[in-house]
């Protein structure tokens, strides 16, 4: 089994149209704790599909000034840039999204070969 393998933890994903997200605790040698949140972007080259892929790395002396930095700049879209916009919309349409396009597909579609590094 490759190491990343071994390493990872915790994982939640998160599926965005032709974007997924994926939320990943792993662990160091020394059996320290890190965050990795990756975008995987679906799309078409040369009539096959690709996906790009970007990491994030966030340290555990970073989290709480990460998730502090994320929601104010979240709630600010909300409220000061887009204060007509209901968000609640888009927690069902994108469920029925995946039902309607992604029913047949799995992580490892999403973890193939066909990566372009950021």
């Amino acid at each position: 089994m490759e190491r990343e393998e071994q390493e990872k933890i915790f994982s939640k994903k998160i599926r965005a149209g032709k974007r997924t997200y994926f939320f990943d605790v792993r662990a160091t040698r020394s059996n320290d704790y890190y965050l990795t949140v990756t975008e995987s972007r679906r799309f078409q080259k040369d009539g096959d599909f690709v996906y790009e892929k970007s990491k994030l790395f966030i340290y555990k002396e970073d989290f709480d000034k990460v998730v502090e930095a994320l929601q104010e700049t979240v709630d600010h879209i909300k409220s000061e840039l887009m204060p007509h916009v209901d968000f609640e919309q888009f927690k069902n349409s994108e469920d029925d999204f995946h039902e309607k396009h992604h029913s047949k597909r799995n992580d490892e579609d999403l973890l193939g070969s066909s990566y372009k590094w950021d």
